[in-house]
């Protein structure tokens, strides 16, 4: 085939598989996880059954790729952040901050309750690990503790963002947890 008909086709079935996360997404957001149905993903999206189940075999695989699309693009905007420069202290308290705070604004979310799997967990880790590894390294936390662990103890103590009760509160929270990463001597 030539190259132009391969990149029209790949093409179109990147925006089908765009529209069908979309749909799925504003489903689950508007009517709530259990009412997801392969049926009406198909209807909302405006494909048949049988196209959708080509690229998806089930509302779970649905989910899973929804919730992808949704972390790479908070790993996304927190890169954005290790790239706009400022010390690599500086560029971890932003980190946190911004995953405190995505983590607060998506509290209750069916869709971030349900669907938080292995996958999307070890990106987030080796993400906050490099953050993490260039901040001990330059001096900005402790050194006494790996990577992992630190990036462990962050991920689970920003957890407590999504049951905070205002964002001055997720300040509060980043600030704790970036006082337990310092040095203590």
């Amino acid at each position: 085939m030539p190259k132009l008909w391969n990149e029209t086709i790949e093409a179109h079935r990147g925006a089908v598989r765009e529209a069908i996360l979309d749909t799925a997404a504003a489903l689950v957001s508007e009517q709530g996880l259990l009412s997801l149905t392969m049926s009406h993903v198909a209807q909302m999206a405006g494909i048949g059954r049988a196209t959708l189940y080509k690229y998806f075999p089930n509302v779970e695989a649905i989910l899973h790729a929804q919730h992808d699309r949704q972390i790479a693009g908070h790993l996304e905007h927190l890169a954005a952040v290790t790239h706009a420069g400022g010390d690599a202290g500086h560029q971890l308290e932003a980190v946190l901050h911004m995953h405190a705070m995505m983590t607060y604004e998506h509290r209750g979310s069916a869709m971030a309750a349900t669907m938080h799997h292995e996958g999307a967990r070890q990106r987030q880790d080796a993400f906050i690990q490099d953050v993490l590894r260039r901040a001990a390294e330059t001096g900005a936390i402790r050194n006494d503790l790996t990577p992992e662990e630190l990036a462990n103890y962050c991920l689970h103590a920003l957890a407590a963002a999504a049951e905070s009760t205002s964002t001055a509160a997720v300040q509060r929270l980043v600030h704790l947890t970036l006082d337990g990463l310092r040095s203590k001597g």
